[in-house]
């Protein structure tokens, strides 16, 4: 337990941080920052605000996958979306094109690493990494066809209400699938069930 409760919380701070990276580059932000920065511009607040209503939203949409929310799936919703606008006011605007490349590329890595370590924990996914086991599921595709259909499709709503739509909008949606792919069954914390007494009925 205090294992897959450090993971949890690690995976999502780091997500969070990643995210942040990535909005700092300025090269194009993560796929469901795009949809963010698209309300941000539409209706206004801030994008961890927006990151924070998006994902309960999206926790409607488990109701016809029969997805059941956890500590993760909670957790999730308050800690990444709190914990970006924090990064994002601590983080400095970067204008070296080398710099924000870099920042762009490790921003994606520890995203799709951070994904797997909180799904890997096994408190309940994230909500859009619960759309996307659910999806994964009913489908019998693979998570690197579903993941990356979900951020293709989360963009192009983004991308018409104004959103952030840049190359590396394009290398995430593109790589995140592979990278939690990979990522996934090394992070991925078997439960284990205590041992059963003796039964009562002998």
């Amino acid at each position: 337990m205090p294992r897959r409760l450090i993971q949890l919380y690690a995976g999502l701070v780091a997500f969070a941080f990643g995210e942040a990276l990535i909005v700092r580059a300025n090269l194009g932000v993560m796929s469901w920052d795009v949809l963010h920065q698209g309300l941000v511009r539409q209706i206004g607040l801030s994008i961890g605000v927006w990151s924070i209503i998006v994902g309960a939203v999206v926790l409607l949409l488990w109701i016809p996958l029969r997805e059941k929310p956890g500590l993760g799936t909670v957790s999730n919703v308050l800690v990444i979306g709190a914990c970006l606008d924090v990064f994002l006011s601590w983080l400095p605007q970067v204008d070296a094109m080398a710099s924000r490349i870099g920042l762009l590329l490790a921003g994606i890595v520890i995203n799709g690493v951070a994904s797997s370590a909180y799904i890997g924990a096994s408190f309940g996914p994230g909500p859009r990494d619960g759309l996307m086991t659910g999806l994964v599921r009913r489908t019998g595709r693979s998570v690197r066809l579903v993941r990356t259909s979900i951020e293709v499709s989360v963009v192009i709503i983004g991308w018409i209400l104004g959103g952030n739509l840049g190359v590396g909008t394009v290398l995430f949606a593109l790589s995140i699938g592979p990278i939690i792919h990979v990522s996934l069954p090394a992070l991925t914390i078997p439960r284990v069930r205590p041992a059963s007494g003796p039964d009562p009925a002998i």
